[in-house]
């Protein structure tokens, strides 16, 4: 469940005829629907945009007994040679429910004949690369190697599945500016059908008999812009969900109509895969045997599931078996897992030493993703656990939950993030503590910046010609040390010291940097980095006089670059501290003869400070930022880019030194 299958929640069905079976056409020429979306006429556009997407349109057809038929045409317009990847047709389907049909394409270049694409063309593959059971698969046409500036791709497939679920979720856009996106659902009579909009204002159903038509027109593209919302918070999207009327004859379907509703379903699912059999007892009691406290005693469970190896697992998805772990017993035997089988095993050792815990489900990826007005499964693609923490316990993940008292929220299958933090991304997202009818939605805690935090230390000499040796020390904590964590382990040492010496090299030309040291403490989570620093020609010196350098010697990793005059779409400023303390040894022979005068800076969502100051024949250098998490309107970039800028100014501001 960790990857997320949004087609699973959009499945769409186009027809010939309104209310009958829906059919592909097997004309080899193009059918006519994409020779008319082949005419749109498109309004002036930036001319680097690489493609356009003319038509996307998916229907649903849902049948009394469950089975839903599903149907989609998509045009798109390639504008450059940028564009060309637009041109390829994916279809998902899970092998224990459902098939894709028929799957065709067709490629209309500026001139000459269309050029059709079938069977023959279409591959075949496992959608997530290490699923050991390949249940979710999924078909494509790809024609971005024959595609031109102004040609039109299109494609038409025709899907089938027999999910248990009523519920479906609509994209109509994603980064491409579209001309035209309808999406139409057909029930049988007697169903009710209720939909909810997001990113957009309302969307109100075009309603003809048990048809349900919502269309959205000229949507322009979406631009990435530094600090963005993700994409799913930008793009207009729609839920739709049915409910059949009582006594109807796909008794398997499971409407969802509270989060209540939600959390008893998924209660059955992973209560009865709690297995706390002799092998599990037995490997709880041996983590824990040297704990004196249960907290002791959840985090040595805590950090051996997060040391399991993580293996996409996709099972029983259509019947709703991709929510269901393995049982623990089996998790634990094979020593490998997903999401919510490390979730449950831990579950399962938890409760062999007598600690009480239940599953979360959670949106990775995306902490504004999941919307309450929306009770659904459909909404979540990881799973992690909510522990009852000891009486007067405080940890940086604990929340307080009004029926299940103290819990400490955290994520077994994120191996950098210690027990009693959370994984940054997942902060402040809104997740369905699954407890039966005591459960509900949550919204996850925000850690204070101050949990967050890096300590840089800087000791320097300057040389009388400019040059300069240095040691930098940092030292991370809560996400900034998994943040830091993260990058160490994911490529070579070699690689790693490159790229700290890539870093370091930007913010002082010329340098050397040697000796850098890694130091990744597990026992109280923080990481700590060191560096040897030379620069032949770090200062500038004038007419033999006068020596001029920047305190602000090397720059922070993970800057925020607001440089652009204007802003789309709102702000998300990260929680995170940083503080900064360098010292500079003067050169023989000379003196301060000015320093930047003092800065602080304060705003709804952080504050700045910056101050020099001469200390022992030293110059003394020391800067702090604090952020607090916020999503900014766009009405607040300029004072936000204002923020920034004092802060950029601030730290190019020099030190000059004077000759005696």
């Amino acid at each position: 469940m960790r990857r997320r299958d949004r087609t699973w929640l959009g499945l769409v069905l186009w027809s010939v005829v309104a209310l009958g079976s829906p059919r592909i056409s097997m004309a080899a020429d193009p059918p006519l629907w994409l020779k008319e979306a082949g005419q749109t006429v498109v309004p002036a556009m930036d001319p680097t945009m690489p493609a356009v997407t003319l038509l996307h349109e998916e229907r649903v057809t849902v049948e009394d007994d469950g089975r839903v038929l599903t149907a989609t045409r998509h045009a798109t317009r390639i504008l450059t040679r940028a564009g060309r990847s637009a041109a390829e047709a994916v279809e998902l389907y899970r092998t224990d429910t459902g098939r894709v049909r028929d799957l065709r394409g067709w490629l209309i270049p500026p001139s000459g004949s269309a050029r059709e694409y079938g069977r023959g063309d279409t591959a075949d593959m496992a959608l997530v690369d290490n699923d050991m059971y390949n249940e979710v698969r999924l078909k494509r046409i790809e024609a971005s190697g024959e595609a031109e500036p102004r040609s039109v791709f299109g494609y038409e497939s025709l899907s089938e599945d027999r999910a248990i679920f009523t519920q479906f979720e609509f994209h109509f856009q994603q980064t491409l500016p579209s001309m035209l996106s309808r999406f139409i659902v057909s029930v049988p009579n007697g169903w009710r059908v209720e939909s909810v909009t997001f990113n957009h204002a309302p969307v109100q159903p075009v309603v003809t008999g048990s048809t349900y038509t919502w269309q959205l027109e000229i949507l322009p593209h979406v631009d990435y812009e530094p600090a963005s919302p993700e994409l799913t918070s930008l793009v207009p999207r729609i839920a739709v969900s049915l409910f059949p009327p009582e006594g109807t004859r796909a008794t398997t379907l499971r409407p969802f109509a509270t989060w209540q509703d939600v959390s008893r379903w998924l209660s059955e699912l992973n209560d009865s895969q709690v297995i706390v059999d002799g092998a599990v007892t037995a490997k709880a009691k041996s983590l824990t045997a040297g704990s004196t406290t249960d907290y002791d005693r959840i985090s040595a469970i805590g950090r051996f599931v997060q040391g399991l190896q993580y293996v996409s697992i996709q099972t029983g998805t259509g019947r709703g078996g991709g929510y269901k772990p393995h049982t623990s017993a089996e998790v634990l035997a094979k020593a490998y897992g997903d999401c919510k089988d490390k979730a449950n095993l831990m579950r399962a050792m938890l409760k062999a030493v007598g600690i009480v815990s239940y599953p979360v489900a959670i949106y990775s990826g995306d902490a504004d993703y999941v919307r309450a007005e929306w009770p659904s499964p459909q909404q979540f693609n990881h799973a992690i656990v909510a522990v009852a923490l000891p009486p007067g316990k405080q940890v940086s993940s604990m929340l307080s939950h009004p029926l299940l008292g103290p819990l400490m929220i955290f994520d077994p299958t994120d191996p950098e993030t210690p027990v009693g933090e959370l994984p940054g991304h997942e902060q402040g997202s809104l997740a369905l503590i699954v407890a039966a009818e005591r459960g509900g939605v949550a919204r996850m805690p925000i850690t204070a910046p101050e949990s967050n935090r890096l300590e840089r230390d800087v000791r320097a000499t300057i040389g009388a010609d400019g040059s300069v040796a240095a040691t930098l020390r940092e030292r991370s904590i809560g996400q900034a040390a998994s943040d830091e964590r993260r990058e160490f382990r994911s490529m070579p040492r070699a690689d790693y010291e490159k790229w700290i010496e890539s870093w370091i090299t930007r913010s002082v030309t010329g340098a050397r940097v040697s000796n850098i040291a890694a130091t990744d403490d597990q026992s109280d989570g923080t990481f700590t980095l060191q560096a040897e620093v030379t620069a032949p020609r770090y200062g500038q010196l004038m007419q033999n006089r006068l020596l001029i350098f920047k305190p602000a010697m090397v720059s922070r990793r993970a800057s925020l670059f607001l440089t652009e005059p204007g802003r789309r779409y709102p702000i998300v400023i990260p929680s995170h501290v940083s503080s900064e303390s360098a010292r500079f040894k003067l050169p023989a022979g000379f003196q301060v003869d000015e320093i930047p005068d003092p800065v602080k800076l304060e705003a709804t969502f952080g504050s700045y400070s910056a101050v020099h100051s001469v200390e022992n024949g030293e110059l003394v250098f020391t800067r702090t930022l604090t952020l607090r998490r916020s999503i900014l309107p766009t009405e607040q970039y300029p004072a936000i880019r204002g923020f920034y800028e004092r802060i950029l100014a601030a730290e190019q501001a020099p030190a000059v030194l004077m000759r005696k």
